[in-house]
């Protein structure tokens, strides 16, 4: 106990013996402390209307002047009453420059329930998408946006990349949706950012990759036809037999690089999952593996390690071109003494494809970049070699439309690992005939 308190006990009890030795010398000396005792529960019944009444209207009352015990309640509780009044203002406060600075600013801003209904919401967001105050109010967000890509994104509490929608019926709108969470009680906070011009730029880029890598097409196998002839002519003089070979090369590369263009033009376009028609990967990678045994120029040695012959559910022709380009890379990095190791396992995880060289290696500075479009790390070396640059670029696009992603180790000097992860939903196991 504090002072005020041992000093309220120990009056009352010095009181009370004094009381009882008046009365003792009265000779009633139970009757004298009986009406001690009835006054000080009066007094501390008065003592405690008073304080309930000012409890109740503190708003409007200054706090009762009382001694003791008493006094230093009334004190504690009038200090907790102003600390309370001055966060509750300093809460008003930050509330208000919160949704002056919400309705402000460029991005829309919704709060959601645990439910995903919708609890509030900026005028950015009430514009974009026609919502109203309190008719909006509690409905869910999900029977609002009902595009699937944010609906999935939505069923994992925002976890993985952020969606875009459409919303043709409001000036053609293109929207990103972030979705983060606020707190423990399960809010969440959508945030909605207009990506339109970034939309509209990366479809024409598209358009104009995809249309000119097909205009390139003809004329590029006219050329190629003609140059082809030329080599084979007789006739030709031999100083110009080196210049046409030269000139067959750099054309079957121009066509490989228009393939490649036309490729990952293609996946970009298709957007989504892949099909899930069942792939036998480890036949795949034993046909790749021979094809990559029968060139003249090739390293020393090449392993197939298949570990399991499970099948992966996917897209036979945009798998087909994730190992070749793999196998390709290796094979181009990787001298005539070297080797390359190819692996198919699947664990608890999923299943996964590893292609191992023994080549060059990869500074470790580079290997974020890897998978950009004719993104280089020796672009001499690269030209020479025949690479485009956008192999593994193609090799992204098409795992993340199986759920996968690519995983590269490697050191400069002792060659690369480029392994493909793939969900276990994409693993299914081969029928026993």
């Amino acid at each position: 106990m504090n002072k005020p308190a041992w000093q309220h006990v120990i009056g009352i009890t010095v009181t009370l013996l004094g009381v009882l030795l008046i009365g003792w010398i009265a000779g009633r000396p139970a009757l004298f402390a009986a009406l001690f005792l009835l006054a000080v529960v009066a007094w501390q019944s008065w003592q405690l209307i008073r304080f309930e009444r000012w409890l109740r209207l503190r708003a409007h009352l200054t706090p009762p002047n009382m001694n003791g015990l008493w006094g230093e309640v009334v004190a504690t509780a009038h200090r907790m009453h102003r600390r309370k009044a001055f966060h509750k203002r300093r809460v008003l406060v930050l509330l208000r420059e919160f949704r002056r600075m919400t309705s402000a600013m460029p991005d829309g801003a919704i709060l959601l329930g645990p439910e995903r209904q919708i609890l509030w919401f900026n005028r950015t967001a009430g514009r974009w998408l026609d919502l109203r105050r309190k008719v909006d109010y509690g409905i869910r967000i999900d029977n609002l946006i009902r595009h699937p890509e944010f609906v999935e994104y939505a069923d994992k509490g925002g976890h993985g990349p952020a969606p875009r929608i459409h919303l043709p019926k409001h000036d053609d709108r293109w929207m990103s949706c972030n979705l983060v969470t606020t707190n423990a009680w399960g809010l969440r906070l959508l945030i909605l950012r207009d990506v339109t011009n970034e939309a509209r730029l990366e479809s024409m880029r598209r358009d104009f990759v995809a249309n000119a890598s097909h205009e390139l097409r003809s004329p590029l196998t006219v050329i190629s036809g003609y140059l082809d002839s030329l080599g084979d002519d007789p006739t030709l003089d031999p100083g110009w037999r080196e210049p046409v070979h030269e000139m067959q090369r750099q054309t079957g590369r121009m066509r490989s690089i228009v393939q490649d263009l036309l490729e990952l033009s293609r996946l970009e376009a298709s957007g989504g999952e892949a099909e899930e028609s069942p792939v036998d990967v480890g036949g795949m990678l034993a046909l790749l593996r021979r094809e990559l045994l029968s060139r003249a120029e090739r390293p020393a040695e090449v392993t197939l390690a298949l570990d399991t012959d499970d099948l992966l559910l996917g897209s036979e022709t945009e798998l087909h071109s994730v190992f070749q380009n793999l196998i390709s890379n290796a094979a181009k990095y990787t001298p005539a003494d070297g080797r390359i190791d190819i692996r198919w396992w699947v664990d608890g995880t999923g299943g996964h494809v590893a292609v191992a060289d023994s080549g060059i290696g990869i500074p470790k500075e580079h290997i974020p970049r890897l998978t950009e479009r004719f993104y280089r790390v020796d672009p001499g070396r690269s030209r020479k070699l025949g690479g485009s640059g956008l192999g593994l670029a193609i090799v992204k696009h098409a795992l993340q439309r199986h759920g996968g992603r690519l995983e590269i180790q490697s050191e400069e000097g002792s060659g690369s690992v480029f392994t493909c992860h793939f969900p276990l939903a994409r693993v299914a196991a081969r029928a026993v005939a």
